[in-house]
């Protein structure tokens, strides 16, 4: 009887064994993955790709699609009179034509940009660092624009975000939802690099360097 209960318990763990096997087959089956030339690949190839730095993985165009972009942009922009009227408007300031426009923006909630243990003073110190370097390298400081307002409650007391006027730098330079928050420096004769994303504070005095030029 032993024996024959060790049978049924071995032929109970194969089955099952079988079964989470073939459902994990069918969850990988439900997604399909394209590079950042909208060519399918394999999800190895997807996955081995997207730990690089240069690539970021967003949504495809639907919810079973991932997709992987390149993290930096570059490229012209011909109104950015209009651009800066509207900016001035939202923001009550003027903004020096000659100097480039550095915007960081900020999509809505998302899992990168509501996790983490950052606190009030860390972000302070953060956002600081940044300004004041970026201060140094382009003589203007970023502009804050979000998109949807909601977890911005933790930046209170750390700098103030402004709406997106008629979401014309969503237009302009923000084509899908990025994870965290992306940045994009203009140029004063509308070049761009924008870089979507987390970032680091290296990126975006790297791109002020650039675009300052």
């Amino acid at each position: 009887m032993k024996k024959t209960l060790l049978i049924k318990l071995i032929g109970i763990l194969i089955s099952s064994c079988s079964t989470t096997q073939k459902q994990s087959d069918k969850d990988n089956d439900f997604f399909r993955y394209f590079d950042e030339n909208n060519a399918e690949v394999s999800q190895s190839t997807f996955e081995r790709k997207r730990s690089r730095r240069e690539f970021l993985a967003i949504q495809g165009d639907s919810i079973n699609q991932r997709k992987l972009i390149v993290r930096e942009k570059r490229g012209k922009i011909t109104n950015r009179p209009r651009l800066e009227s509207l900016l001035e408007k939202q923001i009550g300031r003027e903004i020096d034509s000659n100097k480039p426009i550095i915007i960081v923006y900020y999509p809505g909630k998302d899992a990168c940009n509501s996790s983490g243990s950052a606190t009030k003073e860390s972000r302070k110190k953060w956002f600081g660092q940044l300004e004041e370097r970026t201060h140094q390298i382009a003589n203007t400081k970023p502009i804050y624009i979000y998109k949807d307002s909601e977890g911005l409650e933790k930046y209170e007391g750390v700098i103030t975000w402004h709406k997106d006027p008629q979401e014309m730098v969503e237009n302009l330079f923000f084509e899908h939802h990025y994870p965290c928050s992306s940045f994009v420096v203009i140029a004063k004769n509308g070049d761009y690099i924008s870089y979507f994303g987390e970032f680091g504070k290296e990126e975006l005095w790297e791109a002020a360097v650039i675009m300052g030029r």
